[in-house]
């Protein structure tokens, strides 16, 4: 499974919801908390419900629904009437989202709540408090957990830091964020770019994020989702690079070497598994 991108998509817009299956993100999640006022959140849950037990609504992207502060209420609502959660006929939902989670419990207690409702799906976890930066190991080490992500901005707010174009009030927490997913063996999704008019820059950002580690990026608008997709596919150049060092890894191996030389580069472990990550990244895509 690829995450180079994740869709949110308001939960009280139904035609928007049904669109977002085509917009080429490899994750859409539909948005029952920031994207809906307090008063929608009823109606947000039942156009939700009716969108994932539709037999007609069809996606390849994975399926998932960012949750409230009342996941009980929200998730009651998605199975309402629904017989056989994950079968035909059933709902079709692959992974929840928790906002601010702070504690590995509160990923477990959900992830119950989700069981208890033959719902047996993934946990991504949003990392946007001070409180969940310093404990994202143990989030990220919880059972349930798929996937952190990181939001700057609700972050930005809740230490009293003023949001800049370098984001260095952030990027403490951003890296400790993908370090926590990468010692856990989960995916790290990096933060919203809200300019969703200024492609340049959300490629800027994307790239950069890439650079840190995170294999993909949250959008707020579709015109976002091509940017980020190019931004964690790996380019043909880079590809041919990954493809030369396994080959000659492998060649290396017979004759018992562990180090070897490909196009007057010394490649050692370390680069072996930057071109094994390429590789990943390029079936992922389906470019290789």
């Amino acid at each position: 499974m690829t995450r180079r991108s994740l869709l949110f998509t308001p939960g009280d817009r139904p035609r928007l919801l049904r669109k977002a299956g085509d917009s080429g993100a490899d994750v859409i999640c539909f948005d029952l908390e920031d994207a809906v006022a307090p008063g929608r959140k009823d109606e947000a849950r039942e156009a939700v419900r009716e969108v994932l037990t539709d037999p007609t609504f069809v996606t390849d992207a994975e399926v998932c629904v960012r949750l409230t502060a009342d996941p009980a209420a929200d998730l009651d609502a998605m199975v309402e009437g629904v017989s056989e959660a994950g079968t035909d006929g059933g709902i079709r939902l692959d992974a929840v989202m928790l906002p601010k989670v702070e504690t590995a419990k509160r990923v477990e207690t959900v992830a119950g709540m989700c069981a208890e409702r033959d719902l047996e799906i993934g946990i991504l976890a949003l990392i946007e408090t001070a409180a969940g930066v310093l404990t994202a190991p143990a989030i990220a080490e919880a059972d349930p957990t798929d996937a952190l992500l990181f939001g700057a901005e609700d972050l930005a707010a809740d230490l009293g830091a003023t949001r800049t174009a370098e984001g260095t009030e952030v990027l403490y927490a951003r890296e400790r964020v993908v370090v926590a997913a990468s010692a856990a063996g989960v995916d790290a999704i990096d933060t919203v770019y809200t300019d969703f008019d200024d492609p340049e820059g959300l490629r800027e950002e994307t790239t950069f994020a890439a650079t840190l580690g995170y294999d993909g990026k949250m959008a707020i608008h579709p015109g976002q989702v091509p940017v980020i997709n190019a931004a964690y596919t790996p380019d043909p150049e880079r590809v041919a690079w990954a493809e030369a060092v396994i080959e000659a890894r492998d060649e290396a191996a017979v004759e018992d070497r562990g180090v070897f030389e490909v196009d007057g580069e010394m490649i050692d472990a370390p680069l072996i598994a930057q071109a094994e990550r390429i590789l990943e990244r390029a079936h992922a895509a389906d470019v290789r």
